[in-house]
């Protein structure tokens, strides 16, 4: 299992879709942090709180972007992936991106 906090191991201000939009892009996170640990791992936990906020342009990119762009299969994803936070609308949102992704 592999354990990513997004405040400390990311940024606790995460902002934008692409890497063209700034270094704490969902793109960058997707791509640096949150793919490769599912490739590695059978259980990526991601803690979620810490952060000044998400806009739904990283979300969606970070987490949708593992299925429409990564290539992971939604429901190996769904249960591979574990939300750890406070907000029950955000896993809910995050979960949305996932389950709307096509081939998901």
């Amino acid at each position: 299992m592999i354990e990513i906090h997004i405040a400390e191991d990311f940024s606790r201000a995460p902002a934008g879709r692409c890497r063209n939009d700034g270094p704490r892009s969902g793109e960058a996170f997707r791509q640096n942090h949150l793919a490769p640990a599912l490739r590695e791992a059978d259980k990526v936990v991601v803690h979620l709180d810490g952060v000044e906020g998400y806009g739904s342009s990283f979300l969606e990119e970070a987490f949708g972007g593992l299925v429409r762009i990564e290539g992971f299969d939604g429901e190996k994803l769904r249960r591979a992936l574990i939300l750890e936070t406070d907000d029950d609308a955000l896993e809910y949102e995050i979960r949305g991106y996932i389950n709307r992704s096509p081939s998901s």
